[in-house]
């Protein structure tokens, strides 16, 4: 079985086409997990009333992506769980090929696939990677579909957008915090999962003819626009810059190793450079430098 699992907070025009997809999916023995964030534009009664094979988890209030996703794994009842963004929209044939993946090595414990934007010809993502810079790294990220990444082959891990995982991988890494770490709340809960899941031996591979689509940044409150690659956090609404930048050290706390810090400092040193010069001179910055990060 396959346990899909759709994190949705006020967004029930995605939602809809994320079922509708997942619905269509050439797979059997699929359930459906959709675990709504407190939503006030009627999302859980519209799973209800039109997707009734669907199980609804209501929270009263916003629990965020890693409390919210943690909530649906356990109640999955698959072998494998697929974490979808609930503004990603999946090929029919997305789990079949994604599946194949897991048949070539016993230690692969995530699949990705080549997810495009909406356009259909720009990349999202063929792959999850640690920036130099200690950023999440999405593998032709805003480039043209070229047929660049046509190879299937391993990566280092796979898109927060669309996580197929094995449940017993998901067990090994499990710690106090829980699969996702709660503490993370939204943003860089991706590439912390794939780094402990590295560290404890399990592998990610990609798989390009398991084809999806993104609506980038409709779920994570980014503001409009081209995303580029950059400073991520000029995209981001300012109730929630806090938390990326908080979450970025968190994350190379956790996971870093001191010989990976000096190899990489230069690319860390010049993104703190950045980073920093923006929140000293643009005015969100000015709003979070008066909050105590925590």
């Amino acid at each position: 079985m396959i346990s899909v699992i759709i994190v949705n907070y006020n967004r029930k025009d995605l939602l809809q086409n994320c079922l509708d997809a997942v619905r269509m999916q050439n797979v059997k023995d699929v359930e459906i997990i959709v675990v709504d964030n407190g939503s006030l534009d009627g999302s859980a009664e519209i799973v209800k009333a039109d997707y009734p094979e669907v199980k609804v988890v209501e929270n009263k209030e916003n629990l965020y992506f890693c409390k919210a996703n943690n909530q649906g794994i356990e109640k999955a009842r698959g072998d494998f769980v697929l974490c979808l963004n609930s503004d990603c929209v999946l090929d029919k044939d997305y789990l079949k090929e994604a599946l194949k993946s897991f048949d070539l090595d016993e230690k692969i414990g995530m699949s990705s696939g080549k997810i495009l934007r909406m356009d259909k010809k720009t990349i999202d993502s063929t792959g999850l990677f640690v920036g130099r810079n200690r950023k999440p790294l999405e593998r032709g990220y805003g480039k043209p579909d070229e047929g660049q990444y046509e190879e299937p082959e391993y990566v280092f891990g796979v898109s927060g957008a669309c996580m197929l995982m094995k449940k017993i991988m998901l067990d090994d890494i499990k710690d106090e915090n829980g699969y996702f770490d709660e503490t993370f709340e939204i943003y860089y809960e991706d590439l912390d999962l794939c780094w402990r899941a590295q560290k404890k031996g399990w592998k990610a591979y990609y798989n390009p003819k398991a084809i999806a689509y993104h609506v980038r940044g409709a779920t994570a409150v980014i503001h409009s626009g081209n995303h580029k690659p950059g400073l991520n956090l000029a995209y981001i609404a300012d109730n929630l810059k806090k938390k990326y930048i908080r979450n970025r050290y968190r994350c190379i706390k956790k996971n870093d190793s001191m010989s990976g810090i000096l190899l990489n400092l230069p690319f860390i040193l010049w993104y703190e450079i950045k980073l920093w010069f923006y929140l000293l001179y643009s005015k969100s910055g000015l709003v979070l430098k008066s909050k105590k990060f925590s």
